[in-house]
């Protein structure tokens, strides 16, 4: 028995020794991070702005691969198969903690996903036309109520974080809302702008279009006003206790090194610094958010038992 714990312990030692070892090295050739979204959307623009930085951080070049489906899910389904060397990582959006309890996926977003940093957050608004009789989401939700089913609202789609706000909103208030689903935020705008429906629910897409009164902003879903929307309402300063969670953060395969994981999530922080990288946060209205690892880690436990708890007590239109 002492033998055998004499031997664990040298594998262990060894182990270490090794991936300490593998982390002074590293990286020695290009690092890939995939963007699980297509190319030109405020993901894939800060994917790259963040690739950039890290490069200069890493001494390395940083390629950016795009592969958009499964709901943001491609980046996860990837790295399963990928050597835990820190040569190829993905984005990991929030709608990973979503989507296995919406339908059957090939992952588990706590067992085979090693995370190592966010570095931005998306905040999502509910908005109405200009000349709308909405001005608050209180006159919104009384609407709602007393005219069932009459208030239509546009989101990119089923099971989005947009679509989980104005579901949790219908719960919270008893107000009964039609949803009607789009491809992406560019088609909600163009339908809410043409009056095919009522309400639109964007990410930070919609600043620009709120910055020129285009848009009517009536209240954020962040858990306190992001200084893009810095005059508009959070929901749970309207009297409704909801806000929607949804960084985006940089994960690699389960079994990275501890020692690589400490020199990424340190190149991560030390990226969100970059000038350049700043400029793009500025540009699309996107808050900068640091969580290390070990607190991404636990944010990903506790976000995967939060969205199941959601997604089971929601009634999804």
């Amino acid at each position: 028995m002492q033998r055998r714990h004499f031997a664990l312990m040298l594998a262990a030692s060894a182990a270490l020794a090794s991936g300490v070892a593998m982390a002074k090295d590293y990286p020695d050739s290009p690092v890939t991070i995939i963007v699980p979204y297509a190319a030109g959307g405020v993901s894939d623009i800060m994917g790259r702005a963040l690739g950039q930085a890290l490069s200069k951080q890493l001494g390395q070049s940083v390629i950016i691969e795009n592969k958009p489906g499964a709901a943001g899910a491609m980046g996860v389904l990837d790295i399963k198969r990928a050597r835990p060397d820190g040569y190829r990582l993905t984005l990991t959006p929030a709608g990973i903690f979503r989507q296995p309890h919406v339908q059957k996926v090939q992952y588990d977003p706590v067992k085979d996903v090693r995370y190592i940093a966010t570095f931005m957050t998306y905040d999502f608004v509910i908005t109405v036309p200009p000349d709308s009789p909405f001005k608050t989401v209180k006159e919104l939700v009384d609407y709602a109520k007393a005219h069932p089913g009459e208030i239509t609202y546009g989101t990119p789609g089923n099971y989005t974080g947009n679509h989980i706000a104005m579901a949790a909103l219908e719960k919270a208030t008893g107000a009964q809302f039609t949803h009607v689903p789009f491809k992406g935020d560019s088609e909600t705008i163009n339908a809410v702008l043409g009056k095919q429906i009522k309400v639109g629910v964007f990410a930070n897409s919609a600043h620009t279009y709120i910055q020129s009164g285009k848009l009517r902003a009536l209240a954020t879903t962040a858990d306190k006003r992001p200084p893009a929307f810095g005059t508009i309402p959070t929901l749970r300063e309207s009297g409704y206790p909801i806000d929607i969670p949804s960084p985006n953060g940089l994960a690699g395969p389960k079994g990275l090194p501890d020692a690589i994981v400490t020199k990424l999530q340190n190149a991560v922080k030390a990226a969100m610094d970059d000038p350049d990288f700043q400029k793009q946060l500025t540009m699309n209205a996107v808050r900068p958010y640091y969580l290390d690892s070990a607190a991404y880690t636990k944010f990903a436990a506790e976000m995967f038992k939060r969205e199941g708890e959601i997604v089971k007590g929601l009634t999804l239109n």
